[in-house]
């Protein structure tokens, strides 16, 4: 499993999900966003909507009647209802998914501590492969 740590220092979560999610529905795959705080999964969702002019990238919320057949799930459980292999946990918080291929961790600065912890964590697994990314700028940099 990959995990990329995405220090969110310019821009929220809710904006760079949708970027996750373009390049995750490009790679052919599905998406499933996490976070406990049903007003931040509704500001993603919105976001999911609105944040690219060309065009709105479809999802739902869990619990709804199409789960398994949303493109990207959002949901406050770490369930891939969606048969998702990629997952986003938007609020920072490590949580283990099963069956995932892909993980990425938004964190924010203040909470560099958790993920730092998480890295260690994860470093002493098997089979996971870790990657850093900083903004700068407008961009995304890999690095230390």
């Amino acid at each position: 499993m990959r995990v990329d740590f995405y220090q969110l220092t310019r821009d929220p979560a809710e904006a760079v999900v949708p970027l996750l999610a373009r390049s995750t529905l490009g790679a052919g795959e599905r998406l499933l966003v996490v976070s406990d705080n049903a007003q931040h999964l509704e500001r993603i969702s919105q976001e999911l909507w609105t944040r690219t002019p060309a065009s709105f990238l479809a999802h739902g919320l869990a619990g709804g009647q199409h789960d398994a057949r949303q493109p990207i799930l959002l949901a406050s459980d770490p369930v891939a209802a969606n048969g998702a292999r990629y997952c986003a946990l938007a609020d920072g918080q490590w949580r283990e998914v099963a069956g995932m291929e892909r993980m990425f961790l938004l964190f924010a600065p203040d909470h560099i501590d958790d993920a730092r912890g998480t890295w260690r964590m994860l470093g002493h697994r098997d089979g996971v492969e870790r990657r850093y990314w900083r903004q700068d700028g407008g961009k995304w940099r890999e690095g230390p």
